[in-house]
């Protein structure tokens, strides 16, 4: 069987480059790059991109695929997509539950689908299509979300699982994104997580959010708070081993902070689990 757990990563944002690049660090273990800012021919970005992936794993997370959306897919985006795929190499590629536009209007938001069983057909289709062009399994990432449609019937958590068997794809379990959801819509998130197939699980996402006392927005610009690490534990001891990783991007702050941080994500998983489960891919085949 696949070991699938690549360790403890970051999101690779801007500011870091020079950081990642002079330094070289080993507690970090791989790093997440958002799609859409390197599908460009050339220039600066692509060349620090190809630099870092010399030395370190990389998965790519995409914002664009709009899979909820009614439109055709948008091939010239797909075909963009896959190229830069085959110019990384990621271990694997993530989308969102969500959808982002309509009639070729990108908003550039992840706005929320009714969780019906037309929109589960639909997106089924649209996600084997996807994965079809890109020769690949695709992940999924749970939604944070701040309003629900009158039409849907089917809770969040049922809606993915059953979406993820039908299309056979993976999901990326954003831990922060269930905490912000069950704040603003009142649901236990401790039922998300044990009512998530764990086969299914092949990455988590943690991240801070701004608190409003009687909403929550998913700002991702705060170090990650309490009661997400205290989920993080849940969402370990439910899984096992996930590689994991910070997402940051806003109110960035110096390198060495973030990776302060994602040590105490590996402290977690370390006093949570076994740490013979906590042996990563690329460790295991020094």
């Amino acid at each position: 069987m696949s070991n699938d757990f690549l360790g403890f990563g970051l999101g690779l944002r801007t500011d870091h480059f020079h950081d990642v690049l002079e330094t070289k660090p080993k507690n970090i273990d791989w790093f997440e790059i958002i799609s859409e800012n390197f599908m460009v021919d050339g220039g600066k970005p692509k060349y620090y991109l190809h630099a870092i992936r010399e030395h370190y794993p990389m998965v790519m997370h995409g914002v664009s695929m709009s899979l909820g959306s009614t439109d055709p897919l948008d091939m010239d985006y797909m075909k963009r997509l896959k190229q830069l795929h085959d110019e990384l190499q990621p271990e694997w590629l993530s989308d969102h539950l969500c959808w982002t536009g309509i009639n070729g209007i990108n908003t550039h938001d992840l706005l929320p689908v009714p969780y019906t069983e037309e929109a589960l057909d639909l997106m089924v289709e649209r996600i084997k299509q996807a994965q079809d062009y890109m020769g690949r399994q695709i992940l999924l990432e749970n939604p944070s979300s701040y309003i629900s449609f009158d039409e849907s019937a089917i809770p969040e958590w049922e809606f993915l699982s059953e979406l993820t068997q039908r299309a056979d794809c993976h999901i990326l379990f954003d831990v922060n994104n269930i905490y912000v959801s069950a704040r603003n819509h009142g649901f236990d998130p401790l039922e998300y997580i044990k009512k998530t197939p764990v086969d299914r699980v092949k990455q988590f996402h943690l991240a801070g959010h701004t608190d409003y006392g009687d909403y929550i927005i998913d700002t991702h610009d705060h170090d990650v708070p309490d009661p997400v690490w205290e989920l993080y534990k849940e969402a370990l001891l439910h899984f096992g081993p996930v590689s994991t990783m910070i997402e940051r991007d806003g109110n960035i702050p110096p390198f060495e902070d973030l990776r302060g941080e994602l040590q105490i994500a590996r402290r977690i998983a370390n006093e949570t689990l076994n740490p013979e489960q906590l042996k990563p891919r690329y460790q295991e085949a020094v």
